[in-house]
């Protein structure tokens, strides 16, 4: 029950990709698609936790992020 009401109130990060990933390492395009982000100006709702995060400071110049 405690785990259920910590998610709960778990904050959430919109992401969107808004440029390509041509041109850029396997890394980067292996990172933004765990983020699960395809195509250009494709949004996506994640938890913000510190994974997260780092995966969003890997890409950070390939993507915005915004509270949701």
């Amino acid at each position: 029950m405690a785990v259920k009401k910590e998610k709960e109130k778990a904050k959430k990060i919109k992401i969107t990709l808004v440029k390509s990933t041509i041109g850029c390492s396997e890394k980067q395009k292996a990172t933004v698609e765990a983020l699960g982000l395809k195509k250009i100006r494709q949004c996506k709702e994640h938890d913000d936790t510190p994974v997260t995060r780092g995966m969003i400071f890997v890409v950070k110049h390939l993507i915005c992020v915004e509270e949701a």
